[in-house]
């Protein structure tokens, strides 16, 4: 029996990751690569509409992880919640959010919390009506419903432990 021609087809990240089994692994990767450099790219476009051409996707994400549900954040806690291991680039975002007034801290003790400013709400809220706009309207077209997103959602976060875990094994060959 042969394969049909789609499934001999292999779209990889590198082929000489794609030997053997498990190739599939490098066509996740592949899709990986390309959705991380896509949504950065759509990250820096819809805040550049939304009125701020000055800030990279790690920035935006921690503008919008600052203002998420309104709660005061230290710099460990968006570090954590986003995945981040090198605590000085959101440090680094953190100044320069800082330093274009989109967000305010204070600190507490030995703690400095961080929280948008209202020029930050403000910036963010113009993000979330272009994303409605631009993003979210496409994306009804799709196929996927919303309990499809939120298994991809589910696998993804799944797939980042297991990245987590293989790079705690790597760094201690």
């Amino acid at each position: 029996m042969t394969e049909k021609p789609e499934l001999k087809r292999r779209i990889v990240s590198s082929r000489h990751l794609a030997d053997g089994e498990n190739w599939e692994v490098s066509e996740i990767e592949y899709g990986m690569i390309i959705a991380y450099n896509a949504f950065s790219r759509w990250m820096t476009r819809c805040m550049s509409a939304a009125g701020n051409t000055d800030l990279t996707p790690l920035e935006i994400l921690v503008l919008h992880n600052a203002n998420h549900r309104g709660r005061d954040k230290r710099l460990t806690d968006i570090s954590f919640l986003l995945n981040i291991e090198d605590t000085h680039t959101v440090n680094y975002a953190l100044r320069k959010l800082m330093k274009m007034e989109l967000l305010a801290s204070e600190k507490r003790g030995k703690e400095v919390f961080y929280r948008t400013s209202d020029t930050g709400q403000k910036l963010c809220e113009s993000y979330r009506k272009i994303r409605d706009q631009c993003f979210l309207d496409g994306l009804s077209r799709t196929d996927m419903t919303g309990t499809e997103m939120r298994e991809v959602a589910a696998r993804l976060r799944s797939l980042s432990g297991q990245y987590d875990q293989a790079s705690r094994a790597a760094a201690s060959l």
